[in-house]
């Protein structure tokens, strides 16, 4: 049984008419850049998660540059962040020359480790950047009180948690801004990159619509140094269409990825931990596992793809040695790179499927 990583055709063909008719309106008007195809979006987006801004942009990455540049973080300023994570958020940093200052994770979640932020704290703190990973918050409420009692921002990657809750509110709706990817294989995926901004600060927002279109506030008229962020109507007609039926996959996730934990309860592996005030959208369903080569090996016998996310710790990174950091700084997380996989999950695996992923996962 050959089985998909993610399985994003069976989403396109599900949506087809609606995907195709949006996609053939965008072409009809030639209107490619902005316009009422992106006006929707930023108002649906917005609305979904509770907050009064979305401002859709290139990519997530591009979002992360956004919410720093909007902040004015830059040379010789530290902003708290995770070495276990995929690399955007530190590389965001790094960019506009401030400093990434790593804090270790926690060991059920993989998030950010809240009780060890305050001590790497500096008076060069701008802000923390916690990163949601798998498809489940961080601890927020712990980390927004940390933030507060410094007086410095918060910016929520949630890259692999849009549509996650934390105690009821949408992720990206939980800090001074929120930031997400619709990169093709995240839970809301575009056709090609995309990400966006979400606050309820006004003159944030402002900024950052500014700033993602050449810092221009007039016709040619430049009011800071930006990027060229937008996000194109195209990618915009396609992520209507799947928002429309966003919550319905998120439900279907939910229970995939419950079901998972529920049939590998008694296998040698370590299942993912959702915390009580928390829901995942499952964006990776990641086990932890001592000999994962065997595993991959075993899965790979029988055309089940695996992933690793993340093989290797940012901190441990060439292009972040010179940091400082070494080997044994973040044990947590080092330990869990050589430890996790992930299997195949979309709202698209079938029971079936399923159960022989299962079964060959239990083989001993």
């Amino acid at each position: 049984m050959k089985i998909n990583f993610i399985d994003l055709q069976a989403q396109y063909f599900k949506y087809k008419e609606e995907i195709d008719s949006e996609i053939s309106e965008v072409i009809s008007s030639a209107e490619f850049i902005g316009g009422q195809k992106l006006d929707d979006l930023e108002k649906n987006l917005a609305a979904y998660v509770g907050v009064n801004h979305a401002i859709a942009c290139s990519s997530g990455t591009d979002a992360l540059l956004l919410s720093l540049m909007a902040l004015n973080i830059g040379y010789a300023d530290e902003v708290i962040t995770t070495p276990f994570a995929f690399i955007a958020a530190s590389e965001a940093i790094a960019l506009l020359g401030a400093k990434p200052i790593f804090v270790d994770i926690d060991k059920d979640s993989y998030n950010i480790d809240p009780s060890m932020i305050e001590v790497a704290i500096t008076d060069r703190t701008r802000a923390i950047l916690p990163v949601s990973l798998y498809g489940q918050c961080a601890d927020m409420e712990a980390i927004n009180e940390i933030a507060k009692k410094h007086d410095i921002a918060v910016i929520e990657d949630a890259s692999q948690s849009f549509g996650a809750t934390y105690n009821d509110k949408k992720s990206c709706s939980l800090s001074t801004i929120g930031c997400t990817s619709f990169f093709p294989s995240n839970p809301l995926g575009a056709y090609g990159d995309g990400g966006a901004v979400f606050t309820d600060d006004d003159e944030l927002a402002q900024k950052m619509r500014i700033l993602l279109n050449h810092g221009q506030n007039d016709n040619y008229k430049h009011k800071y140094i930006g990027i060229n962020g937008h996000l194109d109507a195209l990618q915009a007609a396609v992520l209507n269409v799947k928002l429309k039926h966003f919550e319905d996959e998120v439900k279907v996730r939910d229970d995939i990825g419950s079901r998972y934990s529920d049939l590998l309860e008694d296998a040698e592996v370590i299942t993912p931990k959702i915390a009580q005030n928390s829901t995942s959208v499952y964006t990776y369903y990641s086990i932890r596992v001592k000999d994962r080569d065997a595993l991959i090996e075993k899965l790979s016998s029988k055309e089940i793809p695996t992933k690793i996310y993340y093989p290797l710790p940012i901190h441990m990174q060439e292009a972040f040695l010179y940091l400082g950091y070494k080997e044994g700084d973040f044990p947590v997380s080092e330990e869990v790179s050589t430890q996790i996989i992930s299997l195949p999950m979309s709202p698209y695996l079938t029971e079936s499927e399923q159960d022989f992923i299962v079964d060959v996962v239990n083989i001993s």
